[in-house]
This record gives structure tokens, C-alpha cells and sequence, in this order.
């Protein structure tokens, strides 16, 4: 086939329309067109008042030789191969099988290959199944009772689960296709394939992951929830096996540890165990909430609630004068906020969107960069402690049961304590307590997001709206540290093979997933069974 970028059409027009622009860009007959399909499909709204979809298809044509050595347009090229090869087996005997700690998309992705290839993959995870989480989540949100091995990060699926499910990626990687090949299989919407920024909503990814796990176990694999490894096996420095939950033990000499950003016990217990762990930066701030028809207008003008554009998103920064950047990350139109804490005593928020996108408000993290002279400390696991600081600290601003403090914009501006709500209402369950959110932030943040909110509503027009919403706080954008690991992706215990976002190499769903199947590779060019 052969891949013909740049194809737009205006947004009134239906997608079949583009047969005409193929013609004329390859300059063919409409007999010489045997089929297409679509690569990538974008929207340009840079001019408001003509938004156009832009396509990327894969053409099959008549001739097609013929025609490659024609055409002028050097962008026009043979669709290069997009299948996913799986890597040669080692030579090693592997006397047990691979265990795999965690279910995250690096955990569920590692043991999906590691499965295909007839490992027969052992993942262990500390929470529950993706069933019996949701109702102790939603159980919290209603309640403020805290499951701290149950909650938004730890179970079936990882953090991502609840989440809006984002598949965005700025990796280039042929592994990202097989990804989203299987999240299809697994009941993704086939769009996913060719949108520019797909996602699938926390709503239809909670029987994604069901449908994987489910083909893991078909294809000999095992699935284990409740079991949280607790300590390793260790023999000469290398790993013999795993213990889960003080007292029950697996023997294996290969880990693929996937444990996600937030499993805070087990980084003490890599810590106490002498995996060479390092520091690493990461953001915190808040949440914000707009009204979605705010965000809509602006990026679409005219155009907005059109029905083939759906909820707008955005994503922007700012440098400060202060020499600290704040951005928006992890945007969610037409979505919530949602208490995201796995510790007792701690306020941890994140965003949330369904697959309609269909709620009244938008939110987005709005956060500042920490760099490692923030932590006040030479520890490994400081950047980890300095989370857990300002987490207690958000919980004693929203009065000790889980409430989340928040603050109007318009009034953190102003370095004054919010009294009462304006026309947005926040979404956050159990709910917010109006408060200064200086009693919660550090100094640098508050500074810096104080300059950039000004800044980002030239970027974005309304980002300053005074009643929009700031719910604090949020820590977990990324992980606190970083799991040294060799060239063959081994930490200094050899046959632990540490990966995703919990061991610092990664940072969303896509990139987490592409990460465990690269140290899935590696377990398996190394071992037969």
C-alpha cells in the first residue's frame, strides 16, 4: 500500500469525501483505486472559523510500482511494516516461570507478550480484580472509607483504570501499535487505531483490562489478586523468589517488577533489599475546573458543539520569571475530579473521564515542576516523603476525613481564602472545603502557578476565569524515583527487571505498556522454557 499524508476535508463534509483528494493527489482514475484505510486522522482548529480534519490513509491501488516512481510529492510513500515481530527465544533454561508484580499496563502488557510467546507468566497483584476495586472506590468516594490495598492506585488495570484513559504518546515505537491492536481486540473502540489524541474512558477500559487478563489466563498464564510481595528471595545478589504478603513464597528467578508510582511500602522494601534506587524529579499542584463549554469556545469558536468534535481538550505551559514551568497535564473534558489516595491520613487527586466525555466540567493537573534540591535531602526515597508531606498536609487543610481543599481562582490570586463557590461546582467526592490552598502548597509552587495562570490565558481564553475551580492536592504525576537498570534492563540484583511508570521509565498508559514489553523481550531473548 501507500501512505498519502495531508488530506483535509472541512468538518461538513463526510469522510468519503476524501476518495476525491486521493484522485488528484495521486492523480489516478477512480478505477485505479482498489481500497483505503485511515492512518491518522487529526483536527486543525488554528483558524476558528474554518476547522478541517486532516487525514494520513494507506491507499491500495493499481500500478502501485508505477505510480511510486511518478509522483513528485516526496512525502507519498510505501506504507512501511507495522507488525509487531516477536523477538527470538534465549538459550537459558528458565526452570520457573516469569513472576510479574503488578497489573498496570507495564504489568498487563509484559504478561500479555510473555503469554503469547508460552511463558506461562505469573502476575501478582496487591489490590483487587477490576470488579470488587470499583466498588471499594466508589465506596470511598461516597463514604471516605480509604482501602489502602483497594483504591485509584492499586488494582486491575493500575492507575490508568480511573483515569480518562489517555493513549497519547510522545514515543515513536512500533510497540505502540501492538498495544493499541490489542486494546481493540480486548474492546477498545476501533478509532483508537487513527485518531490523533485516542482514549478510551474509564468506563469501557474497565472491561478492557477484564478481556486481557482473561487471554492471559487462556493462554496459560496466571493471574493472582491480594497477593502483595512483601520481601525477595536472594541468593548470591541474584533474585531466587518472590514472598507474598509475609508468608507464602514463589520461586523464580526472573521479576519483571511493575509496581506503579504510588507503591510506596515496596519502594522501601527495594530500599531495605540494596536495589540501587535514585532520585528523580516530578510535579505536584492541583487540579483545575472549568466549565467545558468555556474550554470548547475557545479552541473551536464557532464550531464548538459540533457533533463530530466532542469535548475540546488543551495542553499548555509557561516558563516563570522564578525559573520554574508550570503546564497542564493529564487533561480530562468532560470529566471529574476523584479522590486518588492510598495512604491513610493523605489527599491525593486525579482527573477522570468517561469514553462520552459528556460531564458539564473540564479539569486538568495544573503543575510545577520539583527538582531534587526541593527534597532537603540526599535519600533515595526523599522525593517520595515530600509527596507524603504535602498529601497530610492537604488532609488536615480539608478538615481530616478525605474532603479535598480547594480554592477559587480568582481568590488564590489575591492570596485570600475562598468563601463560597461561584458557577463552577466542584466535582471531587466526598467533596471540598473552601480554604487558602497556601496552607497546602509550597511557597515555589504557589508562586509559580500564581504567574503562569495569567500567562496561560493568553494561551487559552477564560484559563483565568475567576470561579474556576483549584482542588489540591496532586502528587502523583510521576514517579519520585528511578530503579537503576543495565543495558539488558536488569537492576543490580540480577533477575530483577524493574519497569513502567513505578520505576521511573515511563509516564502514561502507551509509554508504560511499551516499557514492559521491551523487558518482556528481554526475559525472553534471554530464556527458554
Amino acid at each position: 500500500m501507500i501512505r498519502v499524508p495531508d488530506i483535509k476535508i472541512s468538518i461538513d463534509q463526510e469522510k468519503t469525501d476524501m476518495k476525491a483528494t486521493i484522485f488528484k493527489k495521486l492523480r489516478i482514475r477512480e478505477e485505479d483505486l482498489i481500497d483505503y484505510t485511515i492512518y491518522k486522522e487529526s483536527i486543525d482548529a488554528r483558524r476558528k472559523d474554518r476547522v478541517e480534519f486532516v487525514y494520513t490513509v494507506d491507499v491500495e491501488v493499481k500500478n502501485q510500482d508505477k505510480l511510486l516512481k511518478r509522483t513528485k510529492d516526496k512525502k507519498i510513500i510505501l506504507t512501511p511494516d507495522m507488525n509487531y515481530k516477536f523477538v527470538d527465544r534465549g538459550k537459558v533454561k528458565l526452570e520457573q516461570p516469569p513472576v510479574i508484580i503488578g497489573t498496570g499496563p507495564a504489568g498487563l502488557f509484559a504478561g500479555l507478550i510473555l503469554a503469547q510467546m508460552g511463558y506461562n507468566p505469573i502476575l501478582l497483584e496487591r489490590g483487587k480484580d477490576v470488579d470488587h476495586r470499583t466498588k471499594d472506590i466508589q465506596e470511598f468516594w461516597r463514604k471516605g472509607d480509604l482501602n489502602p490495598e483497594s483504591n485509584v492506585q492499586f488494582g486491575e488495570g493500575g492507575a490508568g483504570t480511573f483515569s480518562d484513559g489517555k493513549l497519547t504518546t510522545q514515543i515513536k515505537d512500533i510497540r505502540c501499535r501492538k498495544i493499541l491492536e490489542e486494546l481493540v481486540k480486548a474492546g477498545a473502540p476501533p478509532e483508537i487505531m487513527y485518531v490523533s489524541k485516542p482514549h478510551v474512558g474509564t468506563d469501557i477500559l474497565r472491561d478492557v483490562v477484564k478481556n486481557i487478563r482473561q487471554e492471559i489466563i487462556e493462554l496459560g498464564g496466571t493471574v493472582l489478586f491480594g497477593k502483595k510481595v512483601t520481601d525477595f528471595i536472594i541468593q548470591d545478589g541474584a533474585i531466587k523468589g518472590v514472598v507474598i504478603n509475609g508468608k507464602n513464597t514463589i520461586e523464580t528467578e526472573a521479576v519483571l517488577l511493575a509496581i506503579g508510582h504510588s507503591a510506596r511500602d515496596t519502594f522501601e522494601m527495594l530500599y531495605k533489599n540494596k536495589v540501587e534506587i535514585h532520585q528523580k524529579p516530578f510535579s505536584i499542584g492541583v487540579r483545575i475546573e472549568h466549565p467545558q463549554s468555556l474550554i470548547d469556545k475557545s479552541q473551536y469558536g464557532d464550531y464548538a458543539n459540533h457533533p463530530r468534535l466532542g469535548a475540546a481538550d488543551y495542553k499548555i505551559a509557561h516558563h516563570c520569571a522564578n525559573q520554574r514551568s508550570a503546564y497542564t497535564f493529564c487533561m480530562c473534558p468532560g470529566g471529574q475530579v476523584v479522590a486518588a489516595a492510598s495512604e491513610n491520613g493523605g489527599v491525593v487527586t486525579n482527573g477522570m473521564s468517561e469514553h462520552a466525555r459528556d460531564k458539564i466540567n473540564a479539569n486538568s493537573a495544573l503543575l510545577v515542576g520539583v527538582d531534587l534540591q526541593d527534597f532537603e535531602s540526599e535519600h533515595p526515597l526523599a522525593g517520595m516523603y515530600f509527596q507524603r508531606k504535602w498529601e497530610q498536609r492537604a488532609f488536615e487543610a480539608g478538615g481530616g476525613n478525605y474532603r479535598a481543599p480547594a480554592q477559587l481562582v480568582k481568590d488564590f490570586l489575591k492570596n485570600q481564602p475562598s468563601k463560597e463557590l461561584g458557577i463552577v461546582r466542584p466535582s471531587y467526592t466526598p467533596g471540598v472545603v473552601l480554604t487558602d490552598l497556601r496552607q497546602c502548597l509550597p511557597g515555589f509552587v504557589v508562586n509559580t502557578m500564581k504567574e503562569a495562570i495569567v500567562a496561560l490565558d493568553r494561551k487559552l481564553h477564560g484559563f483565568q476565569m475567576g470561579d474556576a475551580v483549584m482542588t489540591a492536592i496532586e502528587t502523583r504525576s510521576s514517579s519520585p524515583i528511578r530503579i537503576k537498570r543495565n543495558e539488558d534492563y536488569q537492576s543490580n540484583l540480577k533477575g530483577l527487571y524493574p519497569c513502567g511508570e513505578g520505576a521511573g521509565y515511563a509516564g502514561g498508559i502507551i509509554s508504560a505498556a511499551v516499557d514492559g514489553i521491551k523487558v518482556a523481550e528481554a526475559i525472553a531473548g534471554k530464556y527458554n522454557l
